[in-house]
């Protein structure tokens, strides 16, 4: 084994000095690939006598190493990250554009209806609240929201919350029940709120302090809530797929957005946390969120477009996904 060893180890440590380089010329390439048939004799060769000596699982790592090199990556980390956000992140948010908006004018009806109710109905507000905490809320505990924790802790722990809260619609969405649960919980929630400071007469301090984050972050639930529900409609109207097929393409695709939102909502945790509570005029605020809010669509209608018109859907590459058989 020994003499072996001091035969070849110049042709092992040369396939292993070639697997690490970073770029190969074409006749590196062909000596790359030379060694690597050779080597792999050698091992077969050395497993023969001694297959669990060091020797064996040393050569063993630098093949592996090799193979890499002419079977492995077809990209770079940070190509793939370019593609995501360039190509496949954009494309997948501008297929549930339409959809988004009808979430989010189910969602603006909704609570402008409990809005207006709570607003203008003494009985329907003492029903929610007393007067008493009424007054504390829209004095003291509304505003207190914002401010009473360090704002990168607050942010940081709204960021983790909504982000939770896309991916259940996602996740969720096949259901076909969670979607509306969570567009009425919330659409409840923000409605009350305004009515309750409708009510009070400062339906300005409710909107300079829940519009600079909001926009974005209630933006980013009706995209989450459209992807769910895109999927759920894959189960039900598959087209010419199977269904099995069908939601495979739609939970691919659209899971790309449960993982864009991630990035928009620490967008909208960061506005949350620092702009919202911040000593800043009203306007001023409203419009930073605003302009992040532009940013986004922005960004979807422009790029989402052109991905999706070069025929992106948002889906993996064939060969992540796997091809698919051909069915009737």
């Amino acid at each position: 084994m020994d003499a072996f060893s001091a035969v070849n180890a110049d042709k092992w440590a040369r396939l292993q000095n070639l697997a690490s380089k970073g770029r190969l010329t074409g006749r590196e390439a062909d000596e790359l690939l030379a060694l690597y048939q050779a080597v792999s004799g050698h091992l077969s060769l050395i497993r023969s006598v001694a297959p669990e000596s060091g020797l064996s699982a040393s050569l063993s790592a630098t093949l592996a190493l090799a193979r890499t090199r002419f079977t492995g990556a077809r990209s770079n980390t940070m190509a793939d990250l370019a593609r995501f956000f360039v190509v496949a992140l954009p494309a997948a948010l501008y297929r549930l554009t339409w959809l988004t908006l009808a979430c989010g004018t189910a969602f603006v009806l909704i609570a402008a209806a409990y809005a207006a109710w709570l607003g203008t109905s003494p009985e329907a507000l003492r029903a929610v609240a007393s007067e008493a905490e009424a007054a504390r809320y829209v004095n003291e505990d509304f505003v207190g929201y914002y401010s009473e924790n360090p704002a990168a802790s607050f942010a940081g722990a709204v960021w983790t919350n909504n982000a939770w809260i896309s991916a259940q619609a996602v996740a969720l969405g096949i259901t076909g029940i969670w979607v509306p649960m969570i567009l009425f919980s919330n659409a409840q929630g923000v409605g009350i709120a305004a009515g309750i400071f409708a009510a009070a007469g400062k339906s300005d301090v409710f909107f300079s302090y829940i519009l600079p984050h909001g926009l974005m972050e209630l933006t980013a639930v009706f995209v989450a809530c459209a992807a769910g529900l895109r999927i759920f409609w894959a189960m039900v109207s598959p087209g010419p797929r199977t269904r099995g097929r069908a939601v495979a393409v739609e939970g691919r695709s659209l899971v790309t957005v449960a993982l864009g939102l991630v990035l928009v909502l620490f967008v909208s945790g960061l506005v949350e946390g620092f702009v919202t509570p911040s000593p800043l005029p009203a306007w001023f605020r409203i419009g930073i969120g605003a302009s992040v809010l532009a940013a986004y669509w922005t960004y979807v209608l422009v790029w989402g477009k052109r991905a999706y018109l070069a025929g992106e859907r948002g889906d993996l590459r064939d060969e992540d996904s796997g091809y698919a058989e051909i069915a009737a």
